[in-house]
């Protein structure tokens, strides 16, 4: 009697932990992915604050570039999101960078989407699933 195992068998163990390892990495992505849009909701939450003490004290809003020099208007390598504030209703946007900013950039799935805070605390935007 033979020990060990035959090429098949070894073949089929092979294919099972490759079926395995993909579905594993595809949801591995996402939650990494969902770990960055936590750094857009930390950043809107801290612009909201400033957008509605700039309110208080000036009567209005103010843009991004005004209120932090800290956050980025732009993409840079620094950060997943780039960030704008509309002055006529302090809205901020969080945009998903692509090549441009912090590597790893943002897949074809969320290149380009936006999360929103309105300064009444309203969420929204097209990142639905983060």
């Amino acid at each position: 009697m033979r020990k060990g195992f035959t090429l098949v068998e070894l073949i089929i163990v092979i294919i099972i932990i490759g079926i395995l390892a993909s579905v594993g990495m595809t949801q591995y992505t996402k939650v990494v992915e969902k770990g960055r849009f936590a750094e857009a909701r930390t950043v809107l939450g801290s612009l909201r604050s400033l957008e509605i003490v700039y309110n208080l004290e000036y009567g209005g809003f103010d843009t991004v570039a005004n209120l932090d020099n800290i956050i980025p208007a732009s993409c840079t390598s620094t950060h997943y999101f780039s960030y704008a504030c509309a002055t006529a209703t302090g809205l901020c946007t969080a945009t998903r960078c692509g090549a441009t900013g912090k590597s790893p950039g943002g897949s074809t799935e969320t290149e380009g989407k936006t999360k929103t805070l309105a300064t009444d605390g309203t969420w929204g935007g097209d990142a639905t699933n983060y």
